[in-house]
C-alpha cells in the first residue's frame, strides 16, 4: 500500500461554505409554502365558478415554482476552492510549461482609454510565468498615435516596474491598483493593498 507522504501535495482543496445549512433549511420551508399555495389553488379550482382564470393562475404559479426549484441546485452544496500554485513545481517543471499567447485588442482611444489598455498589458507582462514562453500582442484597429505613445511610455515604466514586482513578489501587479483615477477609492481599498504589499517586501 502506497504511503500517503509519497503523493505530491494537492493543487487545490474544496471546502464547504458555512451557509449550506441555512440554504437547505430555507429551501425546505419555502417548499412547504409552495405546496400549501398549490394546494390552495387546486381546492379553489375545484370550487371556482371561473375555472379558466383559476387554471391560468395555477399554471403561472407552477411555472414560477419550477423556476425556483431549478435555481436551487447550486445553493444546496455551495463550496469554494483554495488553489496552491506553489505546488505546481511538484507536477511539472517550469521548462515544460506551454507557450502562452495573449492578444489585447483596442480600437478607439476615446472609448477605450489607453491607460486601461496599458494596465492590461502590464498586468499580463507581470504574470508569474516564464518570460520566454509568454508572448503579448496588441492590436490597435484605430491606429491611434495616442495609444502608441502610451505604450512607448509604458515600455519605459515596465523596465522598472516588472523587475520590482518579481523581486519583491508583489501580488497585485497592475499599476492602476496603486495609482487610481477615482479619488473615492483612495481611502478604502488602496491603503490596504499598499500595506499588504509593503509587509511582503519587508
Amino acid at each position: 500500500m502506497a504511503n500517503p507522504s509519497q503523493f505530491p501535495p494537492p493543487l487545490h482543496s474544496r471546502c464547504l461554505m458555512r451557509r449550506t445549512f441555512a440554504n437547505k433549511a430555507f429551501a425546505i420551508l419555502y417548499s412547504f409554502a409552495i405546496f400549501a399555495l398549490l394546494y390552495r389553488h387546486v381546492i379553489h379550482l375545484l370550487h371556482s365558478p371561473n375555472i379558466m382564470l383559476s387554471l391560468f393562475i395555477l399554471l403561472a404559479d407552477l411555472l414560477l415554482s419550477f423556476f425556483w426549484v431549478a435555481s436551487q441546485a447550486f445553493r444546496m452544496h455551495p463550496t469554494y476552492r483554495r488553489h496552491f500554485v506553489e505546488h505546481l513545481e511538484h507536477y511539472v517543471k517550469e521548462s515544460d510549461y506551454p507557450g502562452l499567447d495573449v492578444f489585447i485588442c483596442t480600437a478607439d482611444p476615446y472609448k477605450e482609454p489607453p491607460m486601461g489598455v496599458v494596465n492590461t498589458a502590464l498586468s499580463v507582462m507581470a504574470y508569474d510565468y516564464p518570460t520566454e514562453k509568454l508572448s503579448i500582442y496588441v492590436s490597435d484597429d484605430g491606429g491611434s498615435k495616442l495609444t502608441l505613445f502610451a505604450f512607448m511610455e509604458a515600455a519605459r515604466f515596465a523596465a522598472h516596474w516588472l523587475p520590482f514586482c518579481r523581486k519583491n513578489k508583489v501580488v497585485e501587479r497592475y499599476p492602476e491598483a496603486y495609482f487610481p483615477d477615482d479619488p473615492k477609492y483612495s481611502g478604502i481599498m488602496w491603503p490596504s493593498i499598499f500595506q499588504r504589499q509593503s509587509n511582503n517586501i519587508i
